[in-house]
């Protein structure tokens, strides 16, 4: 069983990592300006998935794989350029499309936080990086650990992303009087994230 000491420790470290400025959450920042809340919401659902998905591979070993093989690391990234890229284009194709549609669906922004997560491999390096840490051989399966504590990451980074989109969803509205202006600045969250992914490095 999890050391309670440490999981008291970890659960203020995985805040104060989460509360850091990442592409999780310009990505809904992005949203909630776009789309409002309820899009902001479902994207960091999506994120938190592919956080969650994230821990469950590298406690199965198997982000170990991707990040010793640099051909993987570079396909995952630019997988991630070309989908941020085409979101952009997307935010752009639509002149006349409404500023904020509070009853949107939310299965296209949880796809997309989804997507966004998963084909950052800087993740990937992150939760193997800092999860062992506070991963004890003595205290029970690696693998039950590698899930509490990446459980923890992703609730904490879900409403911390979340609110993050919501507080956009605000300056959204005041942007209400001119939709352009809100897919440039879509556009141009976008764009940032996918130039940000291009000059990445493993180490």
């Amino acid at each position: 069983m999890v050391d309670l000491v440490m999981l008291v420790a970890f659960i203020p470290a995985a805040l104060a990592l989460n509360v850091t400025p990442g592409a999780d959450m310009m990505f809904c920042l992005g949203q909630g300006i776009r789309s409002g809340p309820r899009a902001a919401w479902a994207a960091s659902a999506g994120i938190s998935t592919g956080s969650m998905i994230h821990v469950l591979l590298a406690g199965a070993g198997l982000s170990t794989l991707v990040a010793t093989l640099p051909y993987a690391f570079d396909t995952i990234r630019w997988v991630g350029v070309a989908y941020l890229l085409w979101l952009a284009a997307q935010a752009l194709r639509r002149p006349d499309a409404p500023t904020q549609d509070q009853n949107a669906p939310r299965g296209r922004p949880y796809g997309a936080g989804l997507l966004v997560n998963l084909t950052n491999p800087k993740v990937i390096l992150f939760v193997l990086a800092f999860i062992p840490q506070f991963v004890d051989q003595n205290a029970g399966p690696i693998w039950v650990q590698f899930l509490l504590f990446g459980a923890i990451i992703s609730v904490c980074g879900f409403f911390v992303n979340g609110l993050v989109g919501v507080f956009a969803a605000s300056l959204g509205q005041r942007l209400a009087n001119g939709s352009r202006v809100l897919d440039w600045i879509s556009a141009g969250i976008f764009t940032a994230l996918a130039g940000r992914l291009t000059v990445l490095e493993k180490a």
